[in-house]
């Protein structure tokens, strides 16, 4: 735990766009001392941002949470088209923000880019947390297919408690969304990666697998089969919460990153 520093000398949080090789990055940093990489999924930017702040606000450190290129109407390059793509764009971004010693926590799909990440070896890159994370495919445990659901259908199987859900913002037309769309054109329409759960032993930095008890996306023998394929994991399976814990139990999230951190 980095030494605490007096809230008012805290920065605000400021919002930049950076240029990655062809990748426009928007970034927001919670600029502190030890350095965190927040990685958001399908949901978008929002359903980190929360997290975000309680981790900035709690630990002193300095929180780095990008909008994968794409997402909220941001632009996204040509060669921006897999997930190994973007995730040798935030390896990248470290070495042009010149960070060590990070921490990489991604939730769902950001889950599975920051698998990625640490399959790229970057020694900027401590350690990675994996919070209900898709990408793998296991047998009798497939992700459930949410393209054909509503935004409420699609909260109903990723919350514990529904009524901790944020109101579905309105779609405004028929179709899948914007960010959904961002999402399959990184992703496919399969969610998965059927080389990744073999890759995944290349991992060599430690790594913890969060899951929560109640996900109906993917569920909790999927996140057992996920950290069973990374040699230097720990797997903890979080009770009354569902597909988002940063969202749903946002402390209880951040005691259970943070009890690992210190052990």
């Amino acid at each position: 735990m980095s030494t605490p520093i007096p809230a008012g000398s805290l920065r605000p949080t400021q919002t930049s766009t950076l240029q990655v090789g062809s990748a426009d990055i928007t970034l927001q940093d919670r600029d502190r001392t030890r350095p965190f990489l927040l990685l958001h999924g399908g949901g978008g930017v929002l359903t980190m941002a929360g997290f975000a702040d309680l981790l900035a606000e709690r630990t002193h450190s300095r929180v780095l949470l990008p909008t994968h290129p794409g997402f909220g109407g941001t632009p996204k390059a040509d060669g921006l088209t897999t997930v190994v793509a973007l995730a040798s764009a935030y390896v990248a971004m470290l070495d042009q923000l010149d960070l060590t010693d990070v921490t990489v926590i991604g939730n769902s799909f950001g889950g599975w880019l920051a698998a990625e990440i640490a399959l790229q070896h970057s020694p900027r890159v401590s350690g990675v947390v994996i919070i209900d994370g898709i990408g793998v495919e296991v047998e009798g445990h497939p992700l459930t297919d949410v393209s054909g659901m509503s935004p409420v259908e699609i909260q109903s199987f990723s919350f514990h408690d529904a009524s901790k859900a944020p109101v579905p913002r309105s779609a405004g037309g028929t179709g899948p969304s914007p960010d959904v769309m961002a999402l399959i054109g990184y992703a496919g329409p399969s969610m998965s990666d059927s080389t990744l759960a073999g890759r995944l032993g290349g991992i060599d930095i430690p790594v913890h697998v969060l899951w929560g008890e109640s996900d109906r996306i993917a569920d909790p023998e999927y996140g057992k089969a996920y950290a069973a394929a990374i040699p230097l994991s720990t797997y903890t399976l979080l009770p009354r919460t569902g597909h988002l814990p940063q969202v749903e139990t946002p402390e209880e999230l951040l005691g259970a990153i943070l009890d690992l951190g210190n052990r």
